[in-house]
């Protein structure tokens, strides 16, 4: 992987992709604060914390959301700020290190006091930073990512898609567009266990068996014993939740062993266009993945269009606008965000969460999108896409706004 890969970002690129009409500051390592122009406006500025990994084998996602976290406050600004206030971004780098990001979420919380956290991107790093938020805090958190489900914190809301809005639909096309035996290779941490549960229960009702469940350390690239078995056992689908840096390696592997060759289909719930590039074509050939956008959408979706010009605009190079990164769940959670803190007419945690409880939005990456009353989850579009060539194809897609089933 060349020195431009996303996985090798240097402090001074970070700095040189503030695309944002203001002072980026740094503050400390791993900290950044950006002010408007007119950040010293009599009202006092509204503050705005993210949280996530800039740095380390999750940072080529961390870094698109930073940008649409920019991006998206950088709108706002130039309407006016909310409330008639500026809006300050302070981003601290979580740097797929839990106990980094304890310490990093804790400046945000105690030295800045920011109004609102938005970030993190594994559960496992959810599960780490959201005591320092909303317990010890007393802050308001927004979690941008897919992930497996049964978060229920009270102050905490969700923006991406849950198990429900990746399996019901998406598993019984695996099962006509693949076949019934399914693998389950997968990181050892909680996503990973808790979808497998909920996909396991989808792929028997529907008629298919899992045939391998496998769970592996984080950082294992080698996965020979995994694939011999794959290839053995006749697995027609393999249903993968292995993340970055083993992702890699483990589907290079299976092309190497003739799966794909053999009519096997690969399907990773998490895949997008930030990771498409992670192996070449022709070794992910077919790939399906459900989320809540692909680039593809904006070929008929006009606002979609509108969001991913503006982002590619600002921001050019491999830190890409796509939904297995939550750089969507990014944009929609700091959007209702805006929405729920003009209803409450002010930016206290508890006025603001009570009008998150039921905030929508007309206009998203992937179409409008709804938080559910009393669930802290949100209700949006889903599509299926498949790999062809190194791009996504959209091959189906949810009949209105998909209920998370949560909560």
């Amino acid at each position: 992987m060349s020195s431009d890969s996303p996985h090798n970002l240097t402090r001074r690129r970070f700095l040189s992709n503030f695309a944002f009409a203001s002072t980026a500051l740094a503050t400390g390592v791993g900290s950044w604060v950006v002010r408007p122009d007119w950040a010293n406006a009599a009202a006092g500025a509204i503050k705005v914390g993210i949280a996530t990994d800039l740095t380390g084998p999750m940072g080529y996602a961390g870094n698109a959301d930073a940008n649409v976290a920019k991006m998206v406050l950088k709108q706002i600004n130039d309407a006016g700020g909310l409330l008639g206030r500026p809006l300050e971004l302070y981003i601290e780098d979580t740097a797929s290190n839990e106990a980094v990001a304890v310490g990093n979420v804790r400046k945000l919380i105690q030295r800045d006091k920011v109004d609102l956290v938005l970030g993190g991107i594994t559960s496992s790093m959810r599960n780490a930073i959201k005591d320092v938020i909303v317990a010890r805090g007393k802050t308001l958190y927004i979690y941008p990512q897919l992930y497996e489900g049964k978060e229920c914190t009270p102050n905490l809301f969700c923006t991406g898609p849950t198990p429900a809005k990746q399996c019901d639909e998406f598993i019984p096309w695996l099962i006509k567009n693949g076949g019934k035996k399914f693998a389950l290779p997968s990181a050892n941490y909680v996503w990973p266990h808790t979808l497998n549960v909920y996909a396991r229960k989808v792929i028997e009702a529907n008629g298919g068996e899992v045939v391998l469940e496998e769970y592996y350390p984080l950082d294992q690239i080698d996965f020979s014993s995994t694939v011999n078995r794959i290839i053995s056992n006749k697995v027609d689908v393999v249903f993968n939740t292995v993340i970055p840096p083993g992702v890699g390696p483990f589907f290079k592997q299976l092309y190497e062993a003739g799966f794909l060759k053999n009519g096997g289909r690969l399907a990773c719930v998490y895949y997008d266009e930030n990771t498409l590039g992670i192996n070449q074509p022709a070794e992910i050939e077919g790939l399906a993945s459900c989320l809540d956008y692909f680039k593809a959408v904006a070929k008929t979706d006009p606002v979609s269009a509108k969001i991913q010009a503006e982002y590619d605009k600002a921001y050019p190079g491999n830190f890409l606008f796509a939904a297995g990164s939550a750089a969507t769940g990014t944009y929609r959670g700091l959007k209702l965000w805006e929405a729920a803190v003009k209803e409450a007419g002010k930016i206290d945690r508890d006025g603001v969460a009570t009008a998150m409880d039921h905030a929508k939005i007309t206009d998203g990456p992937g179409g409008p999108a709804e938080m559910v009353p009393g669930k802290r989850h949100c209700k949006m579009n889903m599509y299926t896409a498949v790999a062809k060539n190194g791009s996504y194809e959209i091959i189906a897609r949810s009949n209105g706004l998909v209920d998370p089933k949560e909560c």
